[in-house]
């Protein structure tokens, strides 16, 4: 079984542990980064994972953070399963080539902190992901397979790609739409694969809930492009570095429902900025699925097997006191 390593505060201290049911084994190693981590902890962590003499605390004591820190690149695939393709008005079945795009680091939050709405977002959505977290310098381009991943790929996260509809889709703007503080909760845990473990990554079953209704189910058996050539065809493209994340995409049951007409005109860079935005708001909005202060999201991943656990996020949504437009 793998090793659950978890990140956390503890009288305004940040430290390293491995988690042991409800009980964290504290790492005596200082440990600056994810990718620092992933040099110098990680024999650390799997030898205190069964040491019951080691320094521990409950989990009840601490704040738990992000396991992955800044800086990291994420990199993001999008519409990456045929049921979200369906509802965003593209065709369901598996395109020519992978969309990649990118959120900014600074997005990233812990698996219960609040997820901070802009005053000016209407349509504020819940993307459940599987994030892969790189355990090795890419630095040329590779040919990665499911034999060879284990090199790779150090371990799993959940993340939750929120994403602010209104600003990414009539301002054409993933990036910022997906960008803003606090829109990617990651946790609660990183789960160290081991070797043998690394088939599983493709029957993991991903639920989200919003105020306890089943709003995502899907598994990630149905990732239309999976890891090993995901990363073959990024290592074409860019440089990757331990500890930097790679989220796979969301599966259908999202707030965003588009007829193939809507996601024309949204793609059409000669209709007004304002006209896609008033038409997005108004279709959308009647679907009455977007996130509202108070809401709750909550969100797991786990092996059907029962083998791999990452763990539950729960974000509560809050609305923004600062008064800076999402314009």
């Amino acid at each position: 079984m793998g090793i659950q390593v978890v990140r956390f505060e503890k009288d305004k201290k940040e430290r390293w542990g491995v988690l042991s049911g409800e009980i964290i084994r504290v790492l005596q190693g200082t440990f600056n980064s994810l990718a620092d981590f992933l040099e110098k902890g990680k024999e650390e962590a799997v030898k205190i994972k069964n040491q019951e003499k080691a320094e521990s605390l409950s989990l009840n004591e601490v704040t738990l953070l992000s396991p992955v820190t800044k800086p990291a690149r994420i990199i993001c695939q999008g519409v990456n399963y045929a049921t979200h393709r369906s509802e965003t008005g593209m065709e369901a079945a598996r395109p020519p080539f992978n969309m990649i795009f990118s959120k900014a680091d600074s997005s990233l939050c812990g698996a219960y902190s609040e997820i901070i709405r802009p005053l000016n977002v209407k349509l504020l959505d819940y993307e459940l992901e599987l994030g892969l977290v790189i355990g090795a310098d890419i630095t040329e381009q590779l040919e990665v397979t499911d034999e060879n991943l284990h090199h790779y790929i150090a371990g799993l996260v959940i993340v939750n790609d929120v994403s602010a509809r209104d600003v990414q889709l009539p301002q054409g703007q993933w990036l910022k739409g997906k960008s803003f503080r606090t829109f990617c909760p990651v946790g609660p845990y990183l789960y160290l694969l081991e070797k043998d473990e690394l088939p599983l990554i493709h029957d993991l079953q991903l639920n989200l809930w919003v105020n306890d209704e089943l709003r995502q189910s899907c598994n990630s058996s149905q990732l239309l492009y999976k890891p090993a050539e995901t990363l073959t065809e990024l290592s074409e493209v860019l440089d990757l570095s331990p500890g930097d994340l790679i989220v796979t995409g969301t599966g259908g049951g999202v707030a965003l429902n588009l007829s193939p007409e809507v996601n024309a005109l949204l793609s059409n860079l000669s209709v007004p900025y304002q006209q896609k935005l008033d038409l997005l708001a108004e279709k959308q909005l009647e679907g009455g699925k977007y996130l509202n202060d108070g809401d709750t999201i909550r969100c797991q991943i786990k092996s059907t097997n029962g083998k791999i656990d990452l763990g539950e996020q729960t974000n509560k949504v809050v609305k923004s006191q600062n008064l800076v437009s999402s314009k």
